[in-house]
């Protein structure tokens, strides 16, 4: 009885196989699978038909027909086919040529290029990126100075809190490695967005790129509270309380920001300076580190 159960199932799953293989076939005859590209070129030709086309780093061209949106987060937008949904390109250029036809909206951040035999179903609409503080006249630009100032002094109390005695360390650094700190400031400050764009143009480095550039603010922050910080603590020298230091820099610094072309060309002499510091102050740290093993 064992043997016949076991030799029913087998029949039934071998007769299973080949329908369920066939369904999978039809569905995605009747569904095309969707084309992702992380970084590089997403060209769908004229004979091809695909689902939603997504970019994340690239150019797409589009001659055949896209069952679904396309979607470009960084990259030129080409389409002389189909596309039965949505247009979406949050940065580069859209060009839609003569036998284009879009069924859905066109969503961009620059005015597309459209021929006079384009057609377009939907609206054709502009998205923003960036938030015009400039638009609300001097309440914008002081809401944006209360902002980067209330950011800046969170991160340095905290940065010189966690820092504990290494504060000492970065105060040194940026007191008698002068030199080094603005060599090392500038290197990190020009080279991190030219590394993490680099790294966008890989498969492998894409995930580094992304995360890199999304940090990057926080990076130039903490280069700039360490400014505040070296300058702080110049002023007001130890037994003074370092909370008392960090805000004396941290309030001629904020205050210098005011100033209109004098404040952005302090915004980047003390991230560059800072960045350099802490650099020079990590250095300092390994080295006595490796250095009090090797003496004992």
């Amino acid at each position: 009885m064992r043997r016949a159960v076991v030799l029913g199932l087998l029949l039934l799953l071998l007769a299973l196989v080949p329908a369920t293989a066939a369904w999978a076939q039809a569905d995605r005859q009747r569904d095309p699978e969707a084309f992702v590209v992380l970084s590089g070129r997403a060209d769908v030709p004229a004979d091809q038909e695909v689902g939603d086309l997504v970019v994340f780093h690239g150019s797409a061209t589009v001659a055949g027909t896209v069952n679904g949106s396309v979607t470009v987060f960084d990259g030129p937008v080409t389409i002389s086919g189909q596309v039965n949904g949505d247009v979406n390109v949050f940065n580069g250029r859209v060009e839609l040529r003569d036998s284009a036809n879009i069924s859905g909206d066109v969503v961009t951040r620059e005015a597309p290029v459209v021929a006079p035999g384009a057609t377009i179903g939907g609206e054709t609409r502009r998205i923003q990126t960036r938030f015009d503080w400039n638009g609300f006249g001097w309440i914008g630009r002081l809401a944006l100075w209360l902002a980067i100032s209330v950011s800046t002094l969170v991160i340095g109390l905290l940065l010189v809190w966690l820092a504990g005695r290494g504060a000492t360390t970065l105060m040194e650094a940026g007191r008698t490695g002068i030199g080094p700190s603005i060599g090392f400031g500038l290197l990190l400050f020009l080279g991190l967005p030219v590394v993490a764009i680099l790294a966008l143009v890989t498969v492998v480095g894409l995930p580094f790129g992304l995360g890199l550039l999304g940090a990057i603010g926080l990076i130039y922050a903490l280069g700039y509270c360490a400014s505040a910080w070296i300058l702080g603590r110049a002023i007001l020298r130890p037994p003074g309380a370092w909370v008392l230091a960090f805000l004396a820099g941290w309030a001629i610094l904020r205050v210098l920001a005011l100033i209109p072309v004098l404040g952005g060309l302090m915004w980047f002499a003390a991230t560059a300076f800072g960045l350099g510091a802490l650099a020079v102050a990590i250095w300092r740290g390994r080295s006595a580190a490796r250095a009090a093993p090797a003496a004992a």
